[in-house]
């Protein structure tokens, strides 16, 4: 029998400015349909921060966001190349990060934009993006599964880039810190919640299906009947941050009912998972 009783998935990666319409959340309990949770609600990070404190606390639950936890490190030795005084362990980071914000509602824009400019790529005007890309050891072990590449933590231009939400993450992870287990730089518990990163295409491709974004319920449906759930009981044609919600929350259900390695994937070793984290679901 699981550890947790629900599965939450939160699509973050999609949120812009102070109100996010973004930012979406699905759950699947332990049998039955994934749900959106309050599928006409514009959330703030804020929001989603006291929420997940409280409902962490009602049952056991895995909640999943699909930010990076922390930049790349083992590869360089460093999250921020020759700058001093930068911490080598991800919750020290991202303490780090948020003592250098004071962005509104958990935004990072300035620690990119002005902090550490010159570490990250927003255009042809900062040189060639290759001299900024790196990757984490749990990204190049999907790559090597034949996974899709990543996008990385340094690259913030264009619809695909993940820095911005990812160092916002970083300073969301920094408040909940000592409040939820934070898998893997904590170790999971016996018992209680916990909190994982996530990337919602491993669960199409576990489904069966190439990766492409879904925004019907049909293509919903395909997904969640691929990975063993119910399907849907959506009034509406859900966008993609919807779907990408819905189906990670029944992909995490899947994995962590099913699979005994979820929490003891190859190749995840302390250092890695106290300086760069890993990616639930890369095995």
């Amino acid at each position: 029998m699981s550890r947790f009783e629900s599965f939450v998935a939160i699509d973050w990666s999609g949120a812009k400015g102070r109100r996010h319409k973004g930012i979406a959340i699905g759950r699947a309990l332990l049998d039955g349909p994934p749900r959106l949770v309050r599928p006409d609600h514009v959330w703030s990070r804020e929001e989603v921060l006291a929420w997940l404190i409280d409902d962490a606390a009602r049952r056991p639950t895995l909640f999943g966001f699909d930010f990076s936890f922390a930049p790349p490190l083992i590869e360089k030795g460093e999250y921020l190349l020759g700058e001093p005084g930068v911490p080598t362990t991800a919750r020290e980071f991202w303490a780090y990060v948020d003592g250098k914000c004071d962005d509104e509602d958990l935004g990072a824009a300035s620690f990119l934009e002005i902090a550490h400019r010159r570490h990250f790529y927003f255009g042809i005007a900062d040189g060639v993006k290759a001299d900024f890309v790196r990757f984490r050891q749990c990204d190049a072990r999907l790559n090597a599964q034949g996974g899709r590449k990543t996008a990385s933590a340094y690259d913030a231009i264009g619809a695909a880039q993940v820095a911005k939400a990812s160092f916002a993450g970083m300073r969301f992870l920094h408040r909940l810190d000592g409040r939820v287990t934070i898998w893997p730089m904590d170790t999971l518990p016996a018992q209680g919640s916990a909190i994982v990163e996530i990337y919602t295409r491993i669960y199409l491709r576990r489904a069966g299906l190439s990766g492409t974004k879904l925004r019907s319920r049909t293509d919903l449906n395909r997904a969640l009947e691929g990975l063993g759930s119910p399907p849907a009981r959506l009034r509406f044609e859900p966008n993609d941050h919807q779907t990408d919600a819905l189906v990670t929350a029944a992909g995490m259900r899947q994995l962590a009912t099913g699979e005994p390695n979820a929490f003891n994937p190859e190749g995840l070793t302390p250092v890695i998972a106290r300086s760069e984290g890993w990616t639930f679901g890369v095995l």
